[in-house]
């Protein structure tokens, strides 16, 4: 007998979340799931940015007066942070969330340019002093926002209590970023619709996964447009302003972190993204500002 498949919905770090797993009834679908969930709420709470009792929020508010000391999963997190700040040459920083301070993107305004000017002497990771177990930011108002791979390294640890509770045929989903633990229980892949950047009812493509991870960055996920120009989410550390190129990149991966950071990285690149995205291996699926999709599967 082919077990049925149960969604338990969630909500964590700002987004609508599921995790998806075929079990012999719904009861037994929603105790499974609550491990799973638990281990989400422990990451939001310990690296969220929200959170005054948060790793970063401790870290941030010492900066300029002395270094944190780390534990393991954190000291982990900050080299793989330095890792794709190398790899994507300097566009991938976890200390341009500073950023956010100039663009609000619910008043729908622009920030002025002296507004960035005066921020981005705060931008850049090479500036942040660090060794084995400890961390510093050496200006006061400098910041780590680990946002920009946090959501996809929950979902991969998630996936993976549920792997050690004997679980084969589930996916976790947090709001897009996706991380799946085999396929469905008739060994069919999951079939994964790819949002239409430019309509929110419609998607572009269906891409099947049974293993690995699935994420997605787009310039539709929060954006403001003024005078016809649409200004994204996604900013260049270097001037503080929107990129512009890409309208959305999905990228299939073995983990989850690993597809978040290279769909961002790509995005950042901008025209130089295909070329990024070429050389990764992985599979892709990318619309240009044109509405032009590139992909390899």
């Amino acid at each position: 007998m082919v077990a049925s498949i149960y969604g338990v919905a969630f909500a964590a770090m700002g987004s609508r979340c599921e995790v998806r797993i075929a079990a012999a009834n719904d009861d037994t679908a929603r105790h499974i799931a609550t491990h799973a969930i638990g281990e989400v709420r422990r990451i939001e709470h310990k690296y969220s940015r929200y959170r005054r009792d948060s790793v970063i929020s401790r870290i941030n508010a010492a900066a300029g007066r002395c270094e944190i000391e780390c534990d393991k999963e954190t000291v982990a997190l900050l080299t793989y942070a330095d890792a794709l700040h190398s790899s994507s040459n300097g566009r991938f920083d976890i200390t341009s969330g500073v950023l956010r301070k100039a663009w609000d993107f619910r008043a729908g305004v622009v920030p002025e340019q002296r507004a960035l000017q005066a921020l981005l002497p705060l931008v850049g990771w090479q500036q942040v002093v660090r060794d084995k177990s400890t961390v510093f930011l050496p200006h006061q108002g400098m910041e780590l926002d680990f946002g920009g791979f946090g959501k996809e390294y929950a979902a991969d640890r998630a996936a993976e209590v549920l792997a050690e509770r004997g679980v084969a045929h589930a996916y976790v989903n947090l709001g897009g970023d996706i991380r799946f633990l085999g396929p469905r229980p008739d060994g069919k892949a999951w079939d994964i619709g790819i949002q239409d950047p430019r309509d929110m009812d419609a998607t572009v493509a269906s891409i099947p996964v049974s293993r690995g991870a699935l994420t997605t960055s787009g310039d539709y996920e929060r954006f403001i447009e003024v005078d016809g120009r649409r200004y994204c989410h996604v900013l260049d550390p270097r001037s503080g302003m929107p990129v512009s190129y890409w309208r959305s990149v999905s990228v299939v991966a073995p983990l989850a972190i690993t597809a978040g950071s290279c769909t961002t990285i790509a995005m950042l690149l901008e025209e130089e993204g295909i070329d990024f995205l070429e050389r990764s291996g992985m599979s892709y699926l990318a619309i240009d500002h044109q509405g032009q999709i590139f992909r390899r599967t």
